[in-house]
Protein backbone atom coordinates (compact mmCIF):
# COMPACT_ATOMS: atom_id res chain seq x y z
CA UNK A 1 0.00 0.00 0.00
CA UNK A 2 2.61 2.37 0.58
CA UNK A 3 4.29 2.10 -2.33
CA UNK A 4 0.71 3.12 -4.47
CA UNK A 5 0.50 5.81 -1.93
CA UNK A 6 4.22 7.04 -3.35
CA UNK A 7 3.21 6.54 -6.73
CA UNK A 8 -0.20 8.40 -6.91
CA UNK A 9 2.15 11.22 -4.87
CA UNK A 10 4.41 11.37 -7.59
CA UNK A 11 1.99 11.30 -10.41
CA UNK A 12 -0.09 14.24 -8.61
CA UNK A 13 2.77 16.23 -8.38
CA UNK A 14 4.13 15.93 -11.72
CA UNK A 15 0.64 17.06 -13.24
CA UNK A 16 0.50 19.58 -10.40
CA UNK A 17 3.89 21.22 -12.13
CA UNK A 18 2.71 20.39 -15.60
CA UNK A 19 -0.45 22.57 -14.84
CA UNK A 20 1.67 25.40 -13.20
CA UNK A 21 3.91 25.58 -16.34
CA UNK A 22 1.38 25.68 -18.96
CA UNK A 23 -0.24 28.45 -16.69
CA UNK A 24 2.61 30.30 -16.40
CA UNK A 25 2.59 30.17 -20.64
CA UNK A 26 -0.94 31.39 -20.61
CA UNK A 27 -0.09 34.29 -18.20
CA UNK A 28 3.03 35.27 -20.57
CA UNK A 29 0.96 35.75 -23.42
CA UNK A 30 -1.54 37.46 -21.43
CA UNK A 31 1.21 40.15 -20.34
CA UNK A 32 2.61 40.20 -23.44
CA UNK A 33 -0.73 41.14 -25.28
CA UNK A 34 -1.48 43.47 -22.60
CA UNK A 35 1.67 45.10 -23.04
CA UNK A 36 2.22 45.18 -26.74
CA UNK A 37 -1.76 46.63 -27.92
CA UNK A 38 -0.94 49.63 -25.76
CA UNK A 39 2.37 50.04 -27.17
CA UNK A 40 0.68 50.22 -31.18
CA UNK A 41 -2.13 52.27 -29.59
CA UNK A 42 -0.61 54.73 -27.93
CA UNK A 43 3.55 54.76 -27.27
CA UNK A 44 4.85 53.71 -31.19
CA UNK A 45 6.52 56.51 -32.60
CA UNK A 46 4.59 58.04 -35.92
CA UNK A 47 7.25 56.96 -38.91
CA UNK A 48 6.82 58.46 -42.79
CA UNK A 49 6.86 56.57 -45.55
CA UNK A 50 7.83 58.47 -48.71
CA UNK A 51 8.27 56.41 -52.20
CA UNK A 52 9.82 56.78 -55.60
CA UNK A 53 9.19 54.95 -58.85
CA UNK A 54 12.18 55.32 -61.22
CA UNK A 55 13.83 53.37 -63.84
CA UNK A 56 16.88 53.46 -65.87
CA UNK A 57 17.32 54.63 -69.32
CA UNK A 58 20.37 55.07 -71.95
CA UNK A 59 21.19 58.17 -74.10
CA UNK A 60 22.08 55.87 -76.85
CA UNK A 61 18.66 54.21 -77.32
CA UNK A 62 17.61 56.62 -80.04
CA UNK A 63 14.21 54.42 -81.08
CA UNK A 64 11.63 55.98 -79.93
CA UNK A 65 8.49 53.91 -78.46
CA UNK A 66 6.44 52.31 -81.01
CA UNK A 67 3.33 54.11 -81.76
CA UNK A 68 1.46 51.39 -81.34
CA UNK A 69 3.18 50.58 -77.76
CA UNK A 70 2.42 52.70 -74.75
CA UNK A 71 5.24 55.17 -74.41
CA UNK A 72 5.53 53.46 -70.42
CA UNK A 73 5.98 49.94 -71.48
CA UNK A 74 8.10 51.08 -74.38
CA UNK A 75 10.31 52.87 -72.07
CA UNK A 76 10.47 49.74 -69.52
CA UNK A 77 11.35 47.44 -72.26
CA UNK A 78 14.54 49.22 -73.58
CA UNK A 79 15.54 49.03 -69.82
CA UNK A 80 18.14 46.70 -68.49
CA UNK A 81 17.42 44.97 -65.82
CA UNK A 82 20.81 43.84 -65.05
CA UNK A 83 21.17 48.11 -64.63
CA UNK A 84 17.87 47.75 -62.28
CA UNK A 85 19.52 45.29 -60.08
CA UNK A 86 22.67 46.84 -59.95
CA UNK A 87 21.10 50.16 -58.95
CA UNK A 88 19.06 48.38 -56.48
CA UNK A 89 21.65 46.52 -54.85
CA UNK A 90 23.93 50.17 -54.83
CA UNK A 91 20.86 51.59 -53.10
CA UNK A 92 20.60 48.57 -50.81
CA UNK A 93 24.34 49.00 -49.82
CA UNK A 94 26.65 50.21 -46.86
CA UNK A 95 28.24 52.71 -49.36
CA UNK A 96 24.73 54.74 -50.01
CA UNK A 97 23.98 54.31 -46.09
CA UNK A 98 27.28 56.04 -45.41
CA UNK A 99 26.83 58.90 -48.19
CA UNK A 100 23.35 59.42 -46.75
CA UNK A 101 24.67 59.75 -42.82
CA UNK A 102 27.08 62.41 -44.28
CA UNK A 103 24.13 64.49 -45.56
CA UNK A 104 21.08 64.03 -43.29
CA UNK A 105 22.88 62.57 -40.05
CA UNK A 106 20.73 59.62 -40.17
CA UNK A 107 22.05 58.20 -37.23
CA UNK A 108 21.20 61.04 -35.27
CA UNK A 109 17.61 61.19 -36.63
CA UNK A 110 17.24 57.42 -35.99
CA UNK A 111 18.55 57.14 -32.27
CA UNK A 112 16.64 60.48 -31.42
CA UNK A 113 15.45 59.51 -27.57
CA UNK A 114 12.39 60.98 -28.66
CA UNK A 115 10.83 58.23 -30.45
CA UNK A 116 9.88 55.36 -28.67
CA UNK A 117 12.49 52.79 -27.52
CA UNK A 118 11.71 49.61 -29.29
CA UNK A 119 11.77 51.70 -32.70
CA UNK A 120 14.29 53.54 -32.79
CA UNK A 121 17.92 53.41 -33.13
CA UNK A 122 19.54 52.83 -29.21
CA UNK A 123 22.72 54.35 -30.12
CA UNK A 124 24.17 56.68 -31.75
CA UNK A 125 27.40 55.79 -32.39
CA UNK A 126 26.33 51.89 -32.37
CA UNK A 127 28.84 49.89 -34.49
CA UNK A 128 28.53 49.96 -38.07
CA UNK A 129 26.91 46.68 -38.68
CA UNK A 130 23.91 47.45 -36.39
CA UNK A 131 23.67 50.61 -38.16
CA UNK A 132 23.14 49.06 -41.24
CA UNK A 133 21.18 46.41 -40.27
CA UNK A 134 18.85 48.77 -38.58
CA UNK A 135 18.58 50.76 -41.98
CA UNK A 136 17.66 47.97 -43.79
CA UNK A 137 14.44 47.67 -41.63
CA UNK A 138 13.66 50.63 -42.37
CA UNK A 139 14.02 50.78 -46.32
CA UNK A 140 12.82 48.73 -49.20
CA UNK A 141 13.81 48.49 -52.74
CA UNK A 142 11.59 46.02 -55.02
CA UNK A 143 12.20 45.27 -58.64
CA UNK A 144 9.04 44.78 -59.99
CA UNK A 145 10.41 42.08 -62.95
CA UNK A 146 6.88 42.57 -64.98
CA UNK A 147 7.22 46.56 -65.95
CA UNK A 148 11.00 46.69 -65.09
CA UNK A 149 10.77 49.90 -62.75
CA UNK A 150 12.39 49.92 -58.88
CA UNK A 151 10.25 50.91 -56.25
CA UNK A 152 11.83 52.68 -53.28
CA UNK A 153 10.38 53.25 -49.82
CA UNK A 154 11.77 54.55 -47.13
CA UNK A 155 10.31 55.26 -43.13
CA UNK A 156 11.84 58.02 -41.16
CA UNK A 157 10.46 59.71 -38.04
CA UNK A 158 9.20 63.40 -39.85
CA UNK A 159 8.31 63.43 -43.49
CA UNK A 160 10.88 65.92 -44.80
CA UNK A 161 13.69 63.31 -43.87
CA UNK A 162 11.98 60.63 -45.66
CA UNK A 163 11.37 62.81 -48.70
CA UNK A 164 15.07 64.32 -48.49
CA UNK A 165 16.49 60.17 -48.24
CA UNK A 166 14.94 58.90 -51.10
CA UNK A 167 16.41 62.17 -53.19
CA UNK A 168 19.17 61.66 -52.75
CA UNK A 169 18.74 58.13 -52.75
CA UNK A 170 18.18 58.91 -57.01
CA UNK A 171 20.58 61.37 -56.73
CA UNK A 172 23.59 59.06 -55.98
CA UNK A 173 22.23 56.09 -57.26
CA UNK A 174 22.23 58.06 -60.52
CA UNK A 175 25.75 59.41 -60.54
CA UNK A 176 27.19 55.83 -59.58
CA UNK A 177 25.65 54.32 -62.57
CA UNK A 178 27.24 56.84 -64.73
CA UNK A 179 30.49 56.52 -63.09
CA UNK A 180 30.58 53.04 -63.94
CA UNK A 181 29.82 53.47 -67.39
CA UNK A 182 32.46 56.18 -67.58
CA UNK A 183 35.04 53.67 -66.39
CA UNK A 184 34.19 51.19 -68.62
CA UNK A 185 34.26 53.38 -71.49
CA UNK A 186 37.05 54.99 -70.60
CA UNK A 187 38.68 52.06 -69.85
CA UNK A 188 37.26 51.13 -74.09
CA UNK A 189 39.30 54.13 -74.51
CA UNK A 190 42.64 53.61 -73.17
CA UNK A 191 42.85 50.39 -74.86
CA UNK A 192 41.95 52.04 -78.62
CA UNK A 193 44.20 54.44 -77.80
CA UNK A 194 47.20 51.52 -76.88
CA UNK A 195 46.17 50.04 -79.87
CA UNK A 196 46.14 53.23 -82.07
CA UNK A 197 49.89 54.26 -80.51
CA UNK A 198 51.35 50.85 -81.80
CA UNK A 199 49.82 50.85 -85.42
CA UNK A 200 51.33 54.08 -85.56
CA UNK A 201 54.84 53.13 -84.61
CA UNK A 202 54.75 50.07 -87.25
CA UNK A 203 53.44 52.38 -89.45
CA UNK A 204 57.46 54.35 -89.00
CA UNK A 205 59.31 51.55 -88.53
CA UNK A 206 57.72 49.66 -91.80
CA UNK A 207 58.28 52.87 -93.72
CA UNK A 208 61.84 53.77 -92.69
CA UNK A 209 62.50 50.25 -93.54
CA UNK A 210 61.31 50.82 -97.14
CA UNK A 211 62.88 54.38 -97.58
CA UNK A 212 65.91 52.65 -96.25
CA UNK A 213 65.96 49.96 -98.65
CA UNK A 214 65.30 52.58 -101.71
CA UNK A 215 68.34 54.46 -100.68
CA UNK A 216 70.22 50.95 -100.43
CA UNK A 217 69.12 50.14 -103.83
CA UNK A 218 69.53 53.74 -104.83
CA UNK A 219 65.82 53.42 -106.95
CA UNK A 220 62.87 55.17 -105.90
CA UNK A 221 60.67 52.74 -107.97
CA UNK A 222 62.13 49.80 -109.28
CA UNK A 223 58.87 48.49 -110.69
CA UNK A 224 59.03 51.73 -113.05
CA UNK A 225 62.90 51.11 -113.37
CA UNK A 226 61.77 47.41 -114.11
CA UNK A 227 59.67 48.55 -116.38
CA UNK A 228 61.92 51.07 -117.91
CA UNK A 229 64.27 48.22 -118.59
CA UNK A 230 62.09 46.05 -120.85
CA UNK A 231 61.10 48.52 -122.44
CA UNK A 232 64.19 49.33 -123.66
CA UNK A 233 65.04 45.49 -124.32
CA UNK A 234 62.47 45.09 -126.68
CA UNK A 235 63.78 48.31 -128.65
CA UNK A 236 67.04 46.72 -128.95
CA UNK A 237 65.36 42.98 -130.09
CA UNK A 238 63.68 44.90 -132.78
CA UNK A 239 66.69 46.69 -133.98
CA UNK A 240 68.38 43.50 -133.74
CA UNK A 241 65.60 42.14 -135.69
CA UNK A 242 65.43 45.18 -138.56
CA UNK A 243 69.65 44.27 -139.23
CA UNK A 244 68.70 40.35 -139.38
CA UNK A 245 66.26 41.31 -141.85
CA UNK A 246 68.31 43.56 -143.44
CA UNK A 247 71.43 41.05 -143.90
CA UNK A 248 68.51 38.43 -145.19
CA UNK A 249 67.97 40.74 -148.11
CA UNK A 250 71.27 40.93 -149.29
CA UNK A 251 72.27 38.92 -152.26
CA UNK A 252 73.31 35.93 -151.85
CA UNK A 253 75.89 36.16 -153.83
CA UNK A 254 77.26 39.60 -152.13
CA UNK A 255 80.96 38.91 -150.67
CA UNK A 256 80.90 39.00 -146.73
CA UNK A 257 83.74 41.28 -146.36
CA UNK A 258 81.69 44.01 -147.76
CA UNK A 259 81.60 46.93 -145.88
CA UNK A 260 78.16 46.91 -145.74
CA UNK A 261 77.41 43.56 -144.35
CA UNK A 262 80.75 43.68 -142.11
CA UNK A 263 78.96 46.70 -140.97
CA UNK A 264 75.43 45.08 -140.31
CA UNK A 265 76.48 42.46 -139.02
CA UNK A 266 79.11 44.53 -135.79
CA UNK A 267 75.78 46.47 -135.19
CA UNK A 268 73.75 42.91 -134.69
CA UNK A 269 76.71 41.50 -133.09
CA UNK A 270 76.71 44.85 -130.65
CA UNK A 271 72.93 44.73 -130.07
CA UNK A 272 72.71 41.32 -129.43
CA UNK A 273 75.65 41.79 -126.52
CA UNK A 274 73.60 45.01 -125.20
CA UNK A 275 70.54 42.79 -124.94
CA UNK A 276 72.59 40.24 -123.00
CA UNK A 277 73.84 42.65 -120.89
CA UNK A 278 70.20 44.10 -120.03
CA UNK A 279 68.98 40.93 -119.72
CA UNK A 280 71.46 40.39 -117.12
CA UNK A 281 71.03 43.19 -115.04
CA UNK A 282 66.85 42.74 -114.97
CA UNK A 283 67.39 38.67 -114.02
CA UNK A 284 70.37 36.32 -113.35
CA UNK A 285 70.47 33.36 -111.07
CA UNK A 286 74.05 34.20 -109.75
CA UNK A 287 73.37 37.79 -108.49
CA UNK A 288 70.52 39.60 -106.74
CA UNK A 289 69.28 41.88 -109.63
CA UNK A 290 66.55 44.14 -110.53
CA UNK A 291 63.79 41.13 -110.33
CA UNK A 292 64.89 40.44 -106.53
CA UNK A 293 64.88 44.36 -106.08
CA UNK A 294 61.74 44.64 -107.23
CA UNK A 295 60.18 41.48 -105.41
CA UNK A 296 61.44 42.77 -102.21
CA UNK A 297 60.66 46.36 -102.72
CA UNK A 298 56.95 45.14 -103.06
CA UNK A 299 57.17 42.97 -100.01
CA UNK A 300 57.84 45.86 -97.93
CA UNK A 301 55.41 48.25 -99.98
CA UNK A 302 52.81 45.55 -98.94
CA UNK A 303 53.75 46.02 -95.11
CA UNK A 304 53.62 49.69 -95.16
CA UNK A 305 50.19 49.53 -97.28
CA UNK A 306 49.10 46.97 -94.33
CA UNK A 307 50.35 49.16 -91.45
CA UNK A 308 48.57 51.90 -92.86
CA UNK A 309 45.08 50.23 -93.00
CA UNK A 310 45.49 48.66 -89.53
CA UNK A 311 46.28 52.73 -88.17
CA UNK A 312 43.11 53.95 -90.35
CA UNK A 313 41.06 51.17 -88.44
CA UNK A 314 42.76 51.87 -85.41
CA UNK A 315 42.30 55.67 -85.31
CA UNK A 316 38.05 54.87 -86.91
CA UNK A 317 37.85 52.66 -83.65
CA UNK A 318 39.27 55.11 -81.48
CA UNK A 319 37.18 58.20 -82.51
CA UNK A 320 33.97 55.90 -82.63
CA UNK A 321 34.97 54.79 -79.03
CA UNK A 322 35.66 58.23 -78.01
CA UNK A 323 31.95 59.09 -79.42
CA UNK A 324 30.62 55.70 -77.97
CA UNK A 325 31.84 57.39 -74.63
CA UNK A 326 30.24 60.34 -74.93
CA UNK A 327 26.62 59.51 -75.41
CA UNK A 328 26.32 56.12 -72.86
CA UNK A 329 25.07 57.39 -70.09
CA UNK A 330 22.56 56.31 -67.68
CA UNK A 331 19.74 58.17 -66.94
CA UNK A 332 17.47 57.27 -63.55
CA UNK A 333 14.12 58.84 -65.15
CA UNK A 334 11.90 59.06 -62.29
CA UNK A 335 7.88 58.14 -63.18
CA UNK A 336 6.69 58.70 -59.53
CA UNK A 337 8.85 61.74 -57.65
CA UNK A 338 10.13 60.78 -53.80
CA UNK A 339 6.55 61.93 -52.22
CA UNK A 340 6.37 64.38 -49.42
CA UNK A 341 4.19 62.02 -46.69
CA UNK A 342 0.87 63.99 -44.97
CA UNK A 343 0.04 60.83 -42.85
CA UNK A 344 2.68 58.29 -41.07
CA UNK A 345 2.12 55.04 -42.52
CA UNK A 346 3.75 53.50 -39.64
CA UNK A 347 3.60 51.39 -37.62
CA UNK A 348 -0.55 50.18 -38.91
CA UNK A 349 -1.60 50.71 -34.83
CA UNK A 350 -4.51 48.96 -35.10
CA UNK A 351 -3.60 46.20 -37.99
CA UNK A 352 -0.86 45.27 -35.79
CA UNK A 353 -2.77 45.41 -32.03
CA UNK A 354 -5.08 43.23 -33.92
CA UNK A 355 -2.22 40.78 -34.91
CA UNK A 356 -1.33 40.84 -31.16
CA UNK A 357 -4.80 39.60 -30.15
CA UNK A 358 -4.69 37.05 -32.34
CA UNK A 359 -1.19 35.25 -32.00
CA UNK A 360 -1.67 35.19 -28.11
CA UNK A 361 -4.72 33.90 -28.75
CA UNK A 362 -3.70 31.54 -31.11
CA UNK A 363 -0.52 30.42 -28.58
CA UNK A 364 -3.15 30.42 -25.89
CA UNK A 365 -5.22 27.92 -27.72
CA UNK A 366 -1.87 25.60 -28.11
CA UNK A 367 -1.08 25.73 -24.97
CA UNK A 368 -4.20 24.85 -23.29
CA UNK A 369 -4.17 21.65 -26.00
CA UNK A 370 -1.21 20.72 -24.79
CA UNK A 371 -1.90 20.93 -21.85
CA UNK A 372 -5.16 18.76 -22.20
CA UNK A 373 -2.87 15.78 -24.26
CA UNK A 374 -0.11 15.86 -20.76
CA UNK A 375 -3.18 15.33 -18.44
CA UNK A 376 -5.01 13.19 -20.24
CA UNK A 377 -1.28 10.79 -20.10
CA UNK A 378 -0.83 11.78 -16.69
CA UNK A 379 -4.56 10.43 -15.69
Amino acid sequence: MTGKWVAAYEKAKRALLTIRVFKLFIRLAIIYAVLSIPYWLLVASDRYVSQATVIIQRTDQVNGPSVVVPAALAAAGGASSADQLLLREYLLSVDMLEKLNAVLDLRSHYSNWHHDPISRMWFRNAPGEQFYQYWLNRVDVEYDDYSGVLRIQVQAYDAKTAQAIVELMVKFGEAHMNEIGHRLAQSQVDFLSKQVTLAHDNLLETAQTLINFQNRKGLAAPASTADSLNALIDKLEAQKTDIDTQLASLPPGLNADQPTVVMLRKNRDALKQQIEQKRAELASPANRTLNYTVEEFQRLQMQVNFAQDLYKTALASLEQGRMDAARKLKMVSILQSPTMPVYPLEPRRFYNAFVTVLVALAFIGIVKLLESIILDHVD
